[in-house]
């Protein structure tokens, strides 16, 4: 079972950026629970999978209480942060976060495999943060803006874009990790 974790403020833009990860989940009947950030509790995170989704670009309430997130740093379960979710592992793991507005799709090179991505690849790109690159993370991507990162030695990954959008497969590449 996959625990989605819903940073949206507004429940229009679940809608956009939860919703997507559900039904790719759903239409692979892969099992899955979403929970609002603010409502994950210690047995939530039971869950064999992680999925921390995006948010909307002026949606950053998320950074006013990065402390709910510390479980991170401890968890032995695969994590997937994606936007937001990236820019909250990144935060956990000691980065820095820096201003940039990125919106719409750019091509990124893919120096590694990566979830099922390798190589030059067209990405969907919503956001107006970015983060320094984390302790104990390495980069996959060829640009001065972190695109893909992953922990060194744990199953935690982060994408600065929106796979629910475009790279789909990534998302289920993520949710067959054994």
């Amino acid at each position: 079972m996959i625990l989605i974790i819903n940073i949206c403020r507004e429940k229009l833009h679940e809608l956009e950026f939860v919703r997507p990860i559900e039904d790719i989940l759903r239409k692979n009947n892969i099992e899955f629970r979403t929970r609002k950030y603010s409502e994950v509790e210690k047995e939530d995170l039971n869950a064999d999978k992680i999925i921390i989704c995006g948010t909307s670009l002026k949606d950053n309430e998320f950074v006013e209480n990065i402390d709910q997130f510390d479980w991170i740093k401890t968890t032995g379960k695969p994590v997937l942060g994606i936007c937001g979710g990236m820019q909250i592992i990144s935060l956990v793991f000691g980065a820095k976060l820096g201003k940039k507005s990125e919106i719409g799709f750019y091509v990124e090179k893919f120096e590694k495999g990566f979830l099922g991505l390798n190589g030059m690849q067209e990405v969907y790109h919503l956001h107006n943060y970015y983060t320094s690159l984390p302790n104990d993370f390495e980069s996959f991507v060829d640009n001065k803006i972190l695109q893909a990162i992953k922990h060194r030695s744990k199953e935690i990954y982060g994408v600065l874009f929106h796979p629910e959008v475009r790279q789909k497969n990534l998302i289920l590449e993520f949710a067959r990790l054994v």
